[in-house]
């Protein structure tokens, strides 16, 4: 189970848990799906200099995530990922630009810029999701529930 911040790497079989609200989550895997990772991004703002090793930072957490799977030897621009979160928890009083939306678009535009494909995401909405994932050939799994 991810906690906000928590970064996690693993094999086949191995499944990661998660809910997110304004938060992001990114997971990552090799095309054959034979490792995975999963970070959860509270924010994505760049950490001050005080935070640098902060996994719940973005870029903080991209790092550690990179990491890992470059110690068992893949390379993260090889990687696939899906993005999840970024969702508005007070509708009510945020009708614009919120924090969700802001995470989401720093998801999707990091990893774009870092050449890694994004073959899904469920992003944004008036609500939080269940998040799981065990590490193989089927997608992760979402539950939407409303705010």
């Amino acid at each position: 189970m991810l906690h906000p911040g928590d970064v996690a790497c693993g094999e086949r079989g191995e499944r990661f848990e998660t809910l997110l609200g304004s938060c992001v989550a990114i997971v990552l895997t090799d095309p054959r799906r034979t490792l995975g990772a999963m970070c959860h991004v509270v924010h994505t703002s760049p950490a001050p200099a005080a935070h640098q090793d902060d996994s719940a930072w973005g870029d903080a957490a991209l790092r550690k995530v990179y990491g890992l799977l470059q110690v068992r030897g893949i390379d993260p621009r090889q990687c696939e990922a899906w993005v999840y979160g970024g969702g508005n928890m007070f509708p009510d009083r945020f009708t614009g630009t919120h924090v969700g939306q802001s995470n989401a678009q720093w998801a999707l535009d990091t990893l774009h810029a870092e050449g890694i494909r994004v073959i899904d995401a469920d992003l944004g909405g008036a609500h939080y999701r269940k998040l799981a994932w065990s590490i193989g050939a089927q997608p992760p799994q979402v539950v939407c529930v409303p705010v």
